[in-house]
């Protein structure tokens, strides 16, 4: 026989979390069916990236370069100092031979010279004092052992000062490692970036950066750089001819370069002598801080940290290694935040 009873009823807690579960399930749904697939970024977007990371990788580079002088600098230091130190003690030597062979013939006699005291004394100076006063030596000895004292203490502080040169050169060659491992990092990254655009996109931005450089030559052309005399003039013609040389990291010539290798090399083929990197090379001359006085040939400097230099080819274009995957090019003084210049 069919029961009558009527159903059990859910309770409410029940009917509230179920109809919450569906409401949720059915939003779920409407997002996903809504939702659009994640975009790429632009060719803008990557662009700026790509940009970013070029100037950070210049920026390392640009103290790879001054970490590379000052081992360079170091190592040179070092070596005169182990010269002069090798050569201090053969003078050190001979002068105690010279004390040596008096000290032998007096000893046959049965006397034992003063200067033999000397070294068996805990304090030359004191000894050399009071043997003086008591007029002990003779003239001749106490102006050699005078020496002998100068050129001991002369030797301890070139080797001191060796010693803490060579402390330097170590944490330098450490800090080498770390900048060139950045450097690597930073180009790596940047590559992985380009290597995501199309063939297209590619050549897009490579057209928009030649029409822009063509555009800046133009302008410098027009406003007569060319014509321009003296000793940044001839720096900057020799500049001129390297145009469409690739920008490497760390590079110097005469083939290839960057920021500050490009500025310096251009300088030493006239006979000048500047610094190697940018921010040595924004303290090598005379600073002009107003766009407006610079004069084509002048060094121009770019970013808060004095990262990056160029040469001014007049009518606001700078003449510059602008990063990797570039090439030395005319580009608008505008493009980057302008320091100041130095006049050479």
């Amino acid at each position: 026989m069919a029961s009558h009873r009527r159903p059990k009823q859910p309770s409410r807690t029940r009917v509230t979390v179920l109809t919450t579960a569906a409401a949720a399930a059915v939003a779920l749904s409407a997002n996903a069916a809504n939702a659009a697939p994640s975009e790429k970024p632009s060719m803008d977007e990557v662009k700026a990236k790509v940009d970013k990371l070029y100037e950070q990788t210049e920026q390392a580079s640009e103290k790879l370069n001054g970490a590379e002088e000052k081992q360079d600098r170091l190592e040179k230091e070092i070596s005169t100092l182990q010269d002069n130190v090798a050569r201090g003690q053969g003078d050190l030597n001979e002068l105690r031979d010279s004390l040596g062979l008096a000290a032998a013939a007096q000893y046959r006699t049965g006397s034992i010279d003063p200067s033999v005291q000397l070294f068996l004394s805990a304090d030359p100076d004191d000894y050399l004092d009071k043997a003086s006063t008591m007029d002990q030596l003779s003239s001749q000895q106490v102006e050699t052992l005078k020496k002998v004292t100068e050129k001991q203490r002369s030797l301890a502080q070139q080797r001191s000062e060796a010693t803490e040169k060579l402390k330097d050169l170590a944490d330098t060659r450490s800090e080498l490692a770390k900048k060139k491992k950045e450097v690597q990092s930073k180009l790596t990254e940047a590559r992985k970036l380009l290597n995501s655009m199309t063939a297209a996109q590619k050549a897009a931005i490579a057209a928009e950066d030649a029409r822009a450089s063509r555009a800046s030559q133009r302008s410098a052309l027009d406003s007569g750089g060319g014509a321009v005399t003296g000793r940044a003039g001839s720096a900057y013609a020799a500049a001129q001819s390297k145009i469409g040389s690739p920008y490497v990291y760390g590079a110097d010539g005469s083939s290839t370069f960057d920021c500050s290798g490009f500025t310096s090399w251009a300088f030493a083929q006239v006979g000048i002598h500047i610094p190697r990197t940018s921010q040595e090379q924004a303290n090598a001359g005379t600073r002009i801080y107003s766009q407006s006085q610079l004069q084509v040939g002048d060094l121009v400097i770019f970013y808060g940290d004095l990262h990056h230099v160029g040469f001014y080819a007049g009518n606001g274009q700078v003449l510059h290694a602008p990063r990797s995957g570039t090439v030395v090019r005319y580009e608008s003084i505008g493009n980057m935040p302008f320091q100041f210049g130095v006049r050479i």
